[in-house]
């Protein structure tokens, strides 16, 4: 009998939505709403911030919710979060469902950060005994220590938020809802936040992710739901929806004239940078070898691209290094790391590391081209820094002809 209840759980959706929609009601002027109440008149026009939405996940799955700002995500959220009522369509929720969205929006800045756990906690279905028992964990996860028996109204906004994530963590529900709220508190932070995320995914959790980080959403997500205007465009396996979303999004610069041409002063080396503090996380340098530096964009000199990126890690911490290669105007040609390649970056003592990546006879056609650089935690997963478009050059292919690259081929 339990076996057959666990495999109906398999199979049971945690969230399932059809034709869910939100719409608000816009009036003229403050009257005119009155006289709708009072005749029953209608006298509005409707603006609906979401519309006909559908799609289900089952245990463990991932979605990203991708789109331009205005698209209806933020709404999404909050309906099924259950801090806002949908307008149209259904939503069933199955199990415990925890919302990462305004982080610290519902303490009380006279109560210390003590109460508030406690009385966060009763809003979130925590109730005081089940705190008791959670609240030495909780305290050490934030890393407060003595500043939580402080009024939260003298917290930074980077303490409120360690609490605020540390207490709505603090049970792992069924589902697990997540905006842009993690892009805020220092590196360490982040790094906990999003461990303790992948440690959920392992364990089975469903989580709807929220994000402008493609990267992030390529990294945790089976599938992506792509909004627009309140509509949506797309849903299903992550990179088919992110490959739809990503033409939408250069036809769309290229449309607006956006797609603007790098500035002049881009340099073959970007940096060496000497701002960083010890122990903070950054790029330090970035360095294509064999360039002529008198010709703007300098020429590169060799057959082969050789990319030399400098970093700095927290302290012991074997970080992971990244790049992308792509056109002047923004079309991708190829990304590469450290992590995905599965070797480790060269240490060079006192938190500096160092990788070098070879294109052998790069197979590119005469054009401009722009390098960017990032760098990761240890799984590839926290971005640390990234610099963008911060080396340009460009490369004169003898034969070339139409197209972008030279691939490997024979004729018959």
């Amino acid at each position: 009998m339990n076996g057959q209840a666990l495999e109906r759980n398999a199979v049971t959706p945690v969230l399932r939505v059809s034709g869910l929609g939100k719409e608000y009601r816009l009036y003229p002027s403050p009257r005119s709403r009155l006289k709708a109440l009072l005749t029953g008149r209608a006298t509005h026009r409707s603006h609906w911030a979401l519309q006909g939405v559908s799609f289900e996940l089952r245990r463990g799955q991932c979605l990203g919710v991708i789109g331009n700002n205005g698209a209806g995500k933020s709404s999404l959220l909050k309906m099924l979060a259950g801090t806002m009522h949908p307008s149209a369509g259904q939503l069933e929720r199955h199990g415990r469902v925890t919302a990462i969205l305004e982080l610290g929006a519902g303490f009380h800045p006279d109560f210390t950060g003590r109460d508030n756990l406690y009385f966060g906690g009763s809003l979130i279905g925590i109730d005081a005994p089940a705190m008791r028992a959670l609240e030495a964990d909780i305290i050490a996860f934030s890393e407060l220590g003595e500043a939580i028996d402080r009024p939260v109204k003298t917290y930074s906004s980077g303490m409120v938020v360690r609490l605020a994530f540390a207490l709505v963590t603090a049970v792992e529900p069924d589902l697990l809802i997540i905006d842009e709220a993690l892009a805020v508190g220092d590196q360490h932070f982040q790094k906990k936040c999003v461990e303790r995320i992948e440690q959920f995914r392992r364990n089975g959790c469903t989580i709807l992710f929220c994000s402008h980080s493609l990267y992030h959403v390529r990294q945790l997500c089976d599938a992506a739901l792509w909004l627009d205007k309140g509509e949506q465009r797309a849903f299903g396996p992550t990179e088919q929806v992110l490959a739809e979303y990503e033409a939408f999004v250069r036809a769309q610069d290229t449309g607006d004239g956006a797609a603007a041409p790098l500035p002049a002063e881009a340099a073959a080396a970007a940096g060496p940078r000497a701002s960083l503090l010890p122990g903070q996380a950054g790029i330090v340098s970035v360095q294509i070898a064999h360039l002529d530096e008198g010709s703007n964009p300098p020429v590169l000199q060799d057959p082969d691209l050789e990319l030399t990126i400098t970093v700095q890690a927290p302290p012991g911490e074997c970080p992971a290094i990244g790049m992308m290669l792509e056109q002047a105007h923004g079309v991708g040609i190829t990304s590469t790391s450290t992590q995905k390649a599965g070797v480790s970056p060269r240490n060079l003592g006192g938190g500096l590391w160092q990788a070098r990546v070879r294109f052998a006879a790069l197979p590119l056609h005469t054009g401009e081209y722009v390098v960017s650089a990032y760098l990761f935690d240890s799984h590839g997963l926290v971005v640390y820094d990234q610099w963008m478009h911060c080396a340009q050059f460009r490369h004169v292919y003898a034969q070339s002809t139409p197209g972008l690259v030279h691939l490997p081929h024979q004729w018959d």
